[in-house]
């Protein structure tokens, strides 16, 4: 039998910017969860005694900032050339070779694919030959697989791509291909990356995101880790099976508020909700934003006193070991329209129109939110776009439907 561990995204020493504008937030732990996600997957290889380790792409996050980051990625490498585990990656658009100024060798066991053309690694001890082509350019829109050579008889194939294949959310549809072009080049195991969910996309042959190595952020939420393959003497895979490898659990709690009448009953609501994600989370620092959402006649209490909300959930968080709450955010509705001021339901409704077609122009979003007058009362210091994150199309719809919503609230509020 034969060992294979197939890891993408580790997206080391990524910077998490905006995290030291949270109060009490465990900054050290949280911007070394890159590091220690890689650590666990270099010790599961040495534990399942793998034959090699593929990693598909986006190995950093960008350029480094000094060469500890470079340091520490080879020193891992290392330890998996002790045991004679090999090591093969192909550069994604994160550290595509435009991307990175700084270089270090990597230790013999480690091939790095060409950024340039397509090429064959085998390890005939092993029974595989691996296919792979990396980024030279961040942005790659050639499909790239269409070039990568024929699968090589009496051997295991594998192709190593970074791809998010015709597209998936949140994702750009950098060497663009399809699950059939990648089937008919006649490999056993497609190894992917880019995408930061786990799917397997095909089984016939094997196809696989295996996800990122570890989430960094609010929306990369629940287990996070690699695939361990299994493949038996006849060249079969046997088993295709998820890793969990991240030492950081972030989860995104949407708690119902139907049947919350006031906030201690939605208190109570959200520290069940805590509870459950905790458990589920296991030793693991659990880093969680809490929504309160749904029709719910706690609505108007709750968008008055949020503030005391948003404390209280903080304050719930203590009752459990290593959970840190990120955001708290209101989202409730009220439990039925007003009746009466038929003039201030226009002027909600008028809202919503208006609100909906702002939302669904980025730009224009953007420009709204930068010439909003309290910007200038701001301190100097976070004034700045690097700080706002107007770049950030994310960042400011998220802005843009908090302010839509407390406005709205106390709108609903005065007419009911």
């Amino acid at each position: 039998m034969l060992k294979l561990l197939h890891a993408a995204d580790l997206h080391l020493d990524s910077p998490l910017r905006g995290l030291s504008g949270y109060e009490g937030a465990p900054e050290a732990e949280i911007r070394g969860a890159t590091r220690g996600a890689l650590e666990n997957l270099v010790q599961l290889a040495l534990d399942e005694s793998v034959g090699a380790v593929l990693l598909a792409g986006d190995i950093y996050d960008g350029d480094w900032n000094d060469y500890n980051t470079g340091l520490f990625f080879r020193r891992q490498m290392s330890r998996l050339g002790e045991s004679g585990i090999k090591v093969y990656l192909v550069s994604g658009n994160h550290d595509a070779a435009s991307n990175i100024s700084r270089q270090l060798s990597l230790p013999p066991n480690v091939h790095v694919f060409s950024q340039h053309e397509p090429e064959t690694a085998v390890a005939a001890d092993l029974g595989i030959a691996v296919h792979g082509q990396g980024y030279a350019k961040r942005d790659v829109t050639d499909n790239l697989a269409a070039n990568y050579p024929p699968p090589l008889a009496g051997l295991f194939n594998i192709g190593l791509l970074h791809t998010a294949l015709t597209g998936r959310e949140g994702h750009v549809t950098y060497a663009p291909c399809t699950k059939n072009q990648l089937a008919d080049r006649g490999y056993d195991y497609w190894a992917l990356g880019h995408v930061h969910t786990r799917e397997e996309v095909s089984d016939e042959p094997w196809i696989v995101f295996p996800g990122n190595l570890q989430g960094r952020f609010a929306k990369e939420t629940g287990p996070k880790g690699a695939t361990l393959v299994t493949v038996d003497d006849g060249l079969r895979v046997v088993s295709v099976e998820p890793r969990t490898l991240d030492v950081v659990r972030w989860e995104h709690l949407e708690v119902d508020a139907a049947d919350a009448t006031g906030v201690p009953e939605l208190c109570d609501l959200v520290r069940a909700a805590m509870a459950g994600a905790r458990d589920a989370a296991g030793d693991r620092l659990l880093a969680v934003r809490v929504s309160a959402v749904g029709t719910s006649a706690a609505h108007a209490a709750l968008w008055r006193g949020r503030a005391d909300f948003a404390a209280e959930v903080r304050a719930l968080a203590n009752e459990f070991d290593r959970v840190w709450v990120e955001k708290v955010r209101p989202a409730t509705k009220p439990p039925r329209e007003p009746a009466d001021l038929a003039g201030l339901l226009d002027t909600v409704a008028d809202l919503r129109r208006g609100a909906a077609g702002l939302r669904a122009d980025p730009e224009a979003l953007a420009a709204l939110i930068a010439a909003a007058p309290l910007s200038d009362k701001l301190p100097h210091d976070v004034r700045t776009p690097e700080q706002l994150f107007l770049g950030d199309p994310d960042w400011s719809a998220a802005l843009f439907d908090s302010a839509v919503d407390q406005l709205l609230a106390m709108l609903e509020d005065q007419a009911g």
